[in-house]
């Protein structure tokens, strides 16, 4: 089986031309529909998705890939799968049809439930970011060199906090507020990851709805950044481990001495 680290530049190309797929969309006055489960979806989800799967099929013909746009697979099998490909095309498809710049295509590679791969890539940006089991985290903007990133454990100023900009929750407002002086940012997509990984926030509260597509290659980038990724049981969340592929709320954390799981409202 191909080492996950030497992957990982031919990940970030095939990310980097599903983003120009998107870009290619996102400059036109394009159509927005629903899916069946009422989120929105555009030629830019598809169009990302399918120069994805078909880049990845290539890449390695004996991984199977799992993407948001082709999730109705059989249960079972999938569940038999020890490694695949996750994929989210286009994170962030709210801020994608608002224009903010503020979506992301998201690539991960899982082996026994956990990501061991991850490319975030941000169309708008050029920005991208890497890891990969030892190999390191990176910040790669544009062509330039890939700099290595880590987790600011301990940040002497205020607690800087992000959040989702389109799915804010009561319970997320509760638990925010326990948290003493902080400084709250709103961004939207995986960014959140992003963020704390290189340093510029503490902590991510995910409160409400996620799936999986949406969380493991940027989970790979934090933890391999040094941070952590647990749901409300202090567990790093696990991946095509259910029958659903809906994620439990979870923390996105740069201090692991901390223990935040105790700000949490003691009814959820």
């Amino acid at each position: 089986m191909a080492d996950p680290a030497t992957l990982l530049e031919p990940v970030r190309d095939i990310a980097r031309i599903a983003g120009g797929k998107i870009l290619a969309v996102y400059h036109t006055a394009f159509e927005v529909t629903e899916k069946d489960d009422r989120s929105p979806l555009t030629q830019a989800d598809l169009a990302s998705h399918r120069s994805i799967c078909q880049a990845l099929a290539e890449l390695t013909p004996d991984i199977p890939i799992l993407s948001e746009e082709s999730a109705d697979l059989d249960v079972a099998e999938r569940r038999r799968w020890s490694r695949f490909w996750l994929v989210d095309p286009l994170d962030g498809t709210k801020e994608f049809i608002k224009r903010n710049g503020e979506f992301t295509v998201n690539i991960a590679l899982v082996e026994d439930h956990r990501p061991v791969l991850g490319v975030v890539h941000v169309p708008v940006t050029g920005v991208s970011y890497l890891a990969a089991q030892d190999r390191g985290a990176f910040r790669q903007d544009a062509d330039e060199t890939p700099q290595e990133i880590h987790v600011q454990p301990r940040h002497e100023g205020k607690l800087r906090v992000v959040g989702s900009r389109s799915h804010a929750t009561e319970s997320l407002q509760r638990f925010v507020a326990s948290l003493g002086e902080h400084e709250f940012v709103a961004v939207g997509s995986s960014l959140k990851f992003c963020l704390i990984a290189e340093g510029g926030a503490d902590l991510y509260p995910r409160l409400g709805p996620t799936s999986e597509w949406d969380t493991a290659a940027a989970q790979c980038v934090v933890e391999v950044a040094g941070g952590r990724v647990i749901d409300l049981q202090g567990a790093p969340l696990s991946y095509n481990a259910r029958d659903t592929l809906l994620n439990p709320h979870f923390l996105v954390c740069a201090d692991r001495s901390r223990d935040w799981l105790r700000y949490l409202p003691a009814n959820g």
